[in-house]
């Protein structure tokens, strides 16, 4: 048995020696390598924070004190050590652990965290709430250096230092995001990492100072004096400027040390930031190594580090990557931006080959797309590349700031539809409905990654206003070629309509229906907007009956427009709306969300059964 095996309460954590503490981050590390890579997850950011974790469940009491992760994907060390151990063989499975925070997990995990720069939101709304309702409870909220590239964490710490609520922000700075962080905040982070600390001899001071007639005035006087010959002659930080005390920067994998540094700022009745400087992959090579390939990974060997387990297959990232690289040799116009997501999105050889008009603007997607249209407005052919997910951050920009004026700007909108293992908060499930309602938005659907290409330099190249190529994660399904005409089979029963990938399934879905004497006619939709309604009407009329299937919730959805089009023509007959609902969709495998939803080929097989059979 490992010493982890017996931390099973706060208490038992709190109990141990310095030796033995060491002996559990070690144990931690191993373990969280040996899940990872069996279930895949977030792995180099949380072998950064192991120590930080182990310090924070022994400072403050997590079932009560509401600690805040920002982002959750470094939330793995905090779900071990508050009794979800034994769950992580079922991480980021179907009906398994969650990869961030659940608050219907565990009471230790106070609210969802799946996208950047809100905590501090967060926590400045639960520290009010605790005051209003006159209760004693701490509120930390942990924040990585990437998510201070967001212009939300500024709201959130203007409103905040101003406040003068007891708020705890630690700062973890590992100089990266997903990959290294950008900007004029990484700068300053930079430079204060190597100012020197003072803090114990300053608790020392105030702990003599309370003893003594007078003390209190004395410190204060003291402590102003000193502020002000500080600023003087060192400057102040940013924060302090925004009105936190700051505190740091201190070492991340000294355990001892933080362990002073949170119960120095845990006392303090008014918002802190501490900063704490991390390693992220720490202690496991490979991680260490190439920390951008290991913050989200995949099955790998734990013995091979970085070695698949099994070969790569191109993706449809890949396919954008190649295309857009060669688009931007073929048209200097084109530039190409994206939020803290370069490798992700697969720009990172267009950043290579044309480093001066490749821009990663940091976690900042509002920003990314205004200044893509500022680009776009000056004659440049911006190509925005963002998952689905983050771009819901950008909306007013898309309206306000490209559509207004009728800017032409790409949109590659990468991890459309249900990406799996990340769950709820980063299915790309509503860029159908947002992007739809914006007006000139036109709205593209590649099924396969030769439809991508085609698309994408389609997108570039021919259409003029803001242009969106939406595309999953993953590969190839059975549907790998270019369509040339909607009708992928013909049919005479029912109209089976679909786009995007989703197709693989409709496909199957025929087949399943033939067998059962049932003949369905299959359309792709290669646009969702503008929409083909007219193919759509022959179809019907010809068969009578429609089904509509598609990987998006109900609100503004394809198939209801659709039905309303039709209608309006005066076509008619039993109609079926196979999509997500109206709700979010839990984390697991793709397959299983398909067959969860009612999306998978059997599923839409027996709705399209039941339309034959049922013509009322």
């Amino acid at each position: 048995m490992t010493l982890l095996d017996t931390i099973n309460s706060r208490e038992a954590l709190c109990a141990l020696n310095d030796a033995q503490l060491r002996q559990l981050c070690d144990e931690i590390r191993q373990f969280l390598v040996l899940n990872v890579a069996r279930t895949g997850g977030h792995l180099a950011s949380n072998l950064g924070v192991v120590e930080l974790s182990v310090a924070l469940e022994r400072v403050f009491d997590t079932s009560r004190d509401r600690l805040l992760f920002d982002v959750g994907h470094q939330s793995y060390v905090h779900k071990i050590l508050t009794g979800r151990r034994d769950e992580f063989r079922t991480l980021r499975m179907f009906g398994g652990l969650a990869g961030f925070p659940k608050p219907s997990e565990s009471v230790t995990d106070p609210f969802v965290a799946g996208h950047a720069s809100s905590s501090v939101s967060t926590a400045l709304g639960m520290a009010r709430a605790r005051t209003l309702q006159h209760e004693d409870y701490h509120v930390v909220a942990l924040m990585g250096d990437g998510a201070m590239t967001g212009g939300l964490a500024y709201e959130a710490m203007n409103d905040a230092g101003e406040s003068s609520e007891q708020l705890i922000v630690i700062l973890n700075d590992n100089g990266m995001s997903i990959t290294p962080n950008v900007g004029g905040i990484a700068q300053h982070l930079a430079l204060i990492r190597t100012r020197p600390g003072y803090y114990r001899i300053k608790k020392a001071y105030r702990a003599v100072t309370a003893k003594v007639p007078g003390g209190k005035c004395l410190y204060r006087l003291t402590h102003r004096l000193k502020e002000h010959w500080k600023r003087m002659l060192f400057g102040t930080t940013f924060f302090e400027e925004m009105g936190f005390e700051y505190y740091g920067p201190v070492d991340g994998h000294d355990l001892k040390r933080l362990e002073y540094m949170l119960r120095l700022v845990k006392d303090r009745r008014h918002p802190v930031l501490l900063h704490v400087i991390t390693q992220k992959g720490k202690g496991y090579a490979p991680a260490e190594e190439n920390p951008d390939v290991f913050h989200g990974i995949g099955h790998f060997d734990p013995e091979k580090g970085m070695e698949p387990r099994c070969g790569h297959l191109p993706t449809f990232s890949d396919t954008f990557s190649e295309t857009i690289d060669a688009l931007g040799a073929q048209e200097p116009r084109i530039c190409a931006i994206t939020a803290a997501m370069l490798r992700g999105t697969g720009l990172d050889a267009f950043a290579a080959h044309y480093p001066e008009r490749c821009f990663d603007v940091g976690i900042a997607e509002g920003h990314a797309v205004s200044m893509a249209g500022g680009l776009a407005k000056q004659g440049m052919i911006p190509v925005v590349a963002i998952y689905s997910t983050f771009l819901q951050r950008a909306y007013d920009m898309l309206l306000q700031d490209v559509a207004m004026l009728g800017l032409h700007v790409v949109f590659a909108v990468d991890r459309a539809g249900l990406v799996g293992g990340d769950g709820e908060t980063h299915h790309g499930v509503f860029d159908v409905n947002y992007l739809r309602s914006v007006p000139g938005m036109q709205v593209l659907c590649p099924a396969s990654q030769a439809e991508l290409g085609q698309m994408l330099r389609r997108a570039v190249l021919e259409m003029t206003g803001p242009v969106a190529v939406r595309y999953p994660r993953g590969c190839d399904g059975t549907f790998t070629g270019i369509a040339e005409q909607p009708c992928l089979r013909e049919g005479s029963d029912i109209t089976l309509v679909t786009y995007g990938t989703l197709v693989n399934e409709v496909l199957a879905a025929a087949k399943l229906l033939e067998a059962r004497g049932i003949s369905a006619e299959v359309l792709k939709l290669p646009s969702i907007k503008p929409l083909d309604v007219r193919t759509v009407a022959a179809s019907m009329r010809k068969t009578g009956r429609l089904l509509v299937a598609e990987e998006s919730v109900c609100i503004g959805c394809v198939g209801k427009e659709l039905l309303a089009s039709l209608r309006a023509r005066g076509v008619g007959g039993p109609v079926r709306l196979c999509n997500l609902g109206d709700r979010f969709i839990p984390h697991g495998a793709v397959p299983e969300l398909y067959r969860l939803a009612g999306l998978d080929a059997k599923s839409l097989a027996d709705a399209a059964w039941e339309v034959c059979q049922n013509e009322a």
